[in-house]
């Protein structure tokens, strides 16, 4: 994209916040929040960003999961108190994939919505666009698939990655046919359900499930998130082994009552140990970034610093507590290589010796 069309493309964007079309303060620091309207070879992308535009550090960028838009699925965790220390030294971008923004115009019918390998082309267009030299992905679902790609195609653009619900491998034949039975039975908001939250959390009805469900079923651009669904249950195997992995630290998180765990785990033991933590979040469903954003944000923190940056940040409640039981593990000795498993239990107790760099964190 050349910087003529930039320029023509920036007077068009607008701020989140009427009467504050200059920023807004957070804490001190001036901070910007606006909306762009980004053209790709696969079509507009609509992608928010906040922060100042420090350009010595990546941008935090985020890609979120089927049924979602980057509000429902991010704005909980960006908006949690404790990470405002975080935010507010980054930029803070969020694509929204193709026609999944909130009020996006239905696409008509017969429309060839892009594969998840082309979603993932769009991510360059995005860092080209405003000029970002590298990143910091956060993915959930569908998202993290989009940015693992994106990092195994562009390793020297991904300084790190924190993979929500990875599912790295394509469907089998047993899951391809529970697939297609699932859709004669259930309606395409259900399907989208099933795959947001555990069983337990379907089965309990709870208010973040009926929330959800109400604003899926109700969404404009419903066939919009169709057609993402459909891209993602035809995505390809990434194939990830220890010959072909991130070139980067990674940071996988799931929860232990998630659809996704064996996925999760699946995809951890192909991961280079050295610089993969692996976060199995207690007493969590399929959405920890918005039922668990304490723990989430801990361990977010925890993995910045250990790309070594806010080295000198304030602690949190959790961590001021886990002090002397943590600051082994964490110890950062110049280091951006680190292995470690995280393994949050909601039993007491104090964490046991850790040779194997095995950890248990009770919250």
């Amino acid at each position: 994209m050349t910087t003529e069309m930039q320029e023509i493309a920036i007077t068009e964007d607008k701020p989140l916040l009427p009467g504050q079309p200059d920023g807004i303060k957070v804490r001190g620091h001036l901070r910007y929040t606006r909306e762009h309207t980004v053209e790709t070879a696969h079509g507009v992308l609509h992608v928010t960003v906040h922060g100042t535009g420090n350009a010595r550090r990546p941008a935090i960028l985020t890609f979120h999961d089927v049924g979602l838009e980057s509000k429902s699925c991010f704005s909980t965790l960006f908006k949690f108190e404790e990470m405002q220390e975080i935010v507010k030294n980054f930029t803070v971008v969020h694509i929204d994939a193709l026609g999944q923004e909130d009020g996006a115009a239905a696409y008509p019918a017969g429309y060839q919505y892009p594969s998840m390998d082309q979603l993932a082309e769009t991510v360059p267009t995005v860092l080209q666009y405003f000029n970002f030299r590298t990143i910091i992905g956060v993915g959930v679902g569908a998202g993290a698939y989009i940015l693992a790609k994106f990092a195994m195609c562009n390793p020297e653009a991904v300084e790190g990655l924190v993979l929500i619900n990875i599912d790295a491998e394509a469907r089998g034949w047993m899951d391809w046919a529970a697939h297609k039975l699932t859709t004669l039975t259930s309606s395409i908001t259900e399907q989208i359900l099933t795959h947001l939250f555990s069983q337990e959390e379907m089965s309990a009805g709870t208010e973040l499930l009926q929330s959800h469900r109400e604003r899926i079923s109700k969404a404009s651009h419903l066939p919009n998130m169709e057609l993402f669904w459909k891209s993602y249950n035809n995505r390809r195997d990434l194939n990830i082994d220890r010959s072909n992995t991130f070139k980067c630290p990674v940071m996988l998180v799931v929860g232990d009552q998630a659809p996704h765990e064996d996925a999760a785990v699946e995809c951890n033991s192909k991961l280079d140990p050295t610089t993969t933590s692996f976060l199995k979040m207690a007493d969590a469903g399929g959405m920890p970034q918005l039922t668990q954003p304490s723990k989430l944000t801990e361990a977010f923190k925890y993995f910045i610093q250990g790309m070594g940056y806010m080295a000198s940040s304030c602690m949190t409640r959790l961590s001021r507590s886990r002090t002397t039981s943590l600051s082994s593990s964490y110890s950062m000795e110049g280091s951006r290589s680190r292995s470690r498993t995280l393994s949050q239990s909601s039993q007491g107790g104090q964490m046991p010796p850790s040779p194997s760099h095995t950890m248990e964190v009770s919250c």
